[in-house]
Parts: C-alpha cells; sequence; structure tokens
C-alpha cells in the first residue's frame, strides 16, 4: 500500500465512522477544555524557547503541534506534561495544574516521547503493559484491565506478541508498544511524539484508525507531533503550528489548506528553452521550480488566476519544443506549514 492509499484508507474510515469535528458525541459544550496553556514561557539564559503561548483542547479532540527544528515545540510538549518548569505561565490537564499537582496530573495523562526508548526491552509485551498501568495503581488482576490490554494488543497487532520480549522486536513493533503503553492506563489525554515513525504503512493506517477510534468513541485527546505531514493532515482535527517560540497559526487542517490555496501547475516540455523564454516566465509568473535533465524540463509554476494558464502554456512553446504535461497541483498541509514557518517559495517542488 502506497502513501495516497494509506490516506485514502484513513479517510474512508473517517467517513463511515462519522465525521469527526473534534468533539465527542454527547459531550456538554460547556465542559471545561481538557488541557489549558496560559501565558507559558520558558527562558533558557538569552535564549527564548517559548514566549507567552497561550490555547486550550475541548475533550475528544486530535491536536498536531508542528514546528521546524528548534521552533519551540519540544520545549512546549516538556512543558505541557510537567516534565520542565517553565519561566512563567500554567497548564492544566483535567483541571489539574501539572507543575503544582504533577502526581494527581500523571494518573490522567498517557506518553510516548523519542520513538520506543520509554518501554523496558527485558521486559515482555504484555509486562510492559502491566508495569505501566500499574503506576496508577491498575492491575492485570482486574478483569477489566487486562481485557483492554488484550483489546489494545489485537488492536495493534501485537497480540500474538505479547510474551515477547520487546528486545526481539522489530522497530515497528517496538513503536507500537510505546504506543500500547502510553494507553495502558485508563488516561484522559495521551502524549504521542512521532507515533507513526518506523511503521510500515499498513500499520501506521491501523493506528491512525485505532487514535480516531479513541477519540471519536472514548473521548481521548490526543496531542501529537509528527513530520509525516500525511498523518497530521489525516488523523487531526486541530493544528498548532510553532515557530520561533510563537504559535503562528492554530486552525483546523481545511482551513489552514484554504488559507494558501494557490493553483499552481506544473509543465514538462521536451524541447531546449532559450535564455530568453526562461526569463520571460519567470518575469510574468511566479515559478517556484525551475529543472532541466537533458532535453527535458520541468518547471513549477504558481498561478493567481487559472485564465493565464494558455498564455503560459503559448511561451514554453515560443521555442519550438514540444509539451509533455501540464498538471494542477493542489495545495496541502506542507504547503501551508511551509508558507507559515517562511519557506513556502519551494513547498510544492518536490511533489
Amino acid at each position: 500500500m502506497n502513501s495516497a492509499a494509506a490516506s485514502n484508507a484513513v479517510r474512508d474510515a473517517a467517513r463511515a465512522e462519522g465525521d469527526h469535528t473534534g468533539h465527542t458525541a454527547g459531550l456538554d459544550a460547556r465542559d471545561p477544555p481538557v488541557i489549558e496553556v496560559a501565558n507559558l514561557t520558558k527562558r533558557y539564559d538569552d535564549v527564548l524557547a517559548i514566549d507567552d503561548i497561550s490555547f486550550s483542547v475541548e475533550q475528544g479532540t486530535i491536536l498536531g503541534v508542528l514546528g521546524p527544528n528548534g521552533a519551540g515545540k519540544t520545549t512546549l510538549l516538556k512543558a505541557m506534561l510537567g516534565l520542565l518548569v517553565p519561566s512563567s505561565g500554567t497548564v492544566h490537564v483535567c483541571g489539574i495544574d501539572v507543575h503544582a499537582d504533577p502526581q494527581r496530573a500523571y494518573r490522567r495523562v498517557g506518553a510516548t516521547l523519542e520513538g520506543a526508548r520509554n518501554v523496558y526491552w527485558r521486559l515482555t509485551v504484555r509486562e510492559n503493559l502491566a508495569f505501566f498501568a500499574g503506576l496508577a495503581g491498575e492491575s492485570v488482576r482486574d478483569p477489566t484491565v487486562s481485557a483492554r490490554h488484550d483489546t489494545l494488543l489485537d488492536q495493534l497487532g501485537l497480540l500474538d506478541r505479547a510474551d515477547d520480549v520487546v528486545n526481539e522486536l522489530s522497530r515497528g513493533m517496538k513503536q507500537k508498544v510505546a504506543l500500547a503503553c502510553a494507553l495502558a492506563r485508563d488516561v484522559d489525554v495521551a502524549f504521542l511524539d512521532e507515533p507513526t515513525l518506523g511503521l510500515d504503512v499498513e500499520s501506521s493506517v491501523d493506528l491512525r484508525r485505532e487514535l480516531r477510534r479513541l477519540a471519536d468513541e472514548r473521548g481521548l485527546t490526543v496531542v501529537l507531533t509528527s513530520h509525516d505531514m500525511s498523518v497530521v493532515e489525516d488523523l487531526c482535527d486541530r493544528v498548532l503550528v510553532v515557530d520561533h517560540g510563537h504559535v503562528v497559526a492554530d486552525d483546523g487542517v481545511t482551513t489552514l489548506v484554504e488559507l494558501f490555496r494557490t493553483s499552481a501547475v506544473r509543465v514538462v516540455v521536451d524541447g531546449p528553452l532559450s535564455t530568453t523564454t526562461e526569463r520571460a516566465i519567470r518575469a510574468d509568473y511566479t515559478v517556484e521550480s525551475w529543472e532541466t535533465d537533458g532535453d527535458r524540463t520541468r518547471v513549477l509554476v504558481a498561478l493567481e488566476d487559472a485564465n493565464d494558464l494558455p498564455g503560459l502554456t503559448a511561451q514554453f512553446l515560443a521555442d519550438g519544443g514540444r509539451l509533455v504535461s501540464v498538471n494542477t497541483v493542489e495545495p496541502d498541509l506542507t504547503e501551508a506549514f511551509l508558507e507559515l514557518t517562511g519557506s513556502g517559495s519551494s513547498s510544492r517542488a518536490g511533489r
């Protein structure tokens, strides 16, 4: 299964189960947010890692946190989890101040950070789940807990490996175990750092579907980071884009994509293009990329008006070249993210 098929599979599953809006059916709209971040700031000497960030997250929402390297998103997540003390500001999870009462807050939260390194590789899969559930006072002797673990292992394709030592598993399997441990307790909020890292396409689709089900049916609130834009675009209700310690965007995926919607076409010409023609095209249009491979030229051009297409193609044919193809390119979350973080000029070049 390729990435396009994966995206379609998740979308089809979402349609089959009903549209998701970030709120679980039956929840009172007046219920307080599950997560409340207020004026959160963290300074390291002269470096301002996060600067006066505020937002809230409703129950059953899957929130994606995006940002380039060094943007402050890791600092933000660690501050939300109480793993570092902010310079100022507060974080409340389920109404509990994470920094004033971390033990109470931790009982409501599950997390997997930095891949699969937060599990014990010398324990079996099932023993890991029992250990992490036990941290909150849950015992696998309770039939409800053991049944939840079996269901989770089955849904993640781990049931037949439940008694294997984690160190003997593949990287993708270890990643699944890390996620299972984050959900081993009956938590209200899950913080997931790159949850699909190392997974094959089908496992990634299964994982997304399971997270969507937990959010929709059980009201699980999920905060995740991912460098895989297809995961965020398919799964998240909201996206928080962080850059230079500030929130530069906080909205639904569809809204962010529409915000930067500009028609673009990829033109492929078989034949040499003169310097004069290239200069004319660059002068009249916004060229996002220009690649020449032998006698074939591939150009990505942004068009504000679709009526400009005939004039554009005519310029490409001015040197007597043969038009091989003209294809429209639709914007997506990658486009929006790069525009928001100041790298929009190359956003569609590699597609």
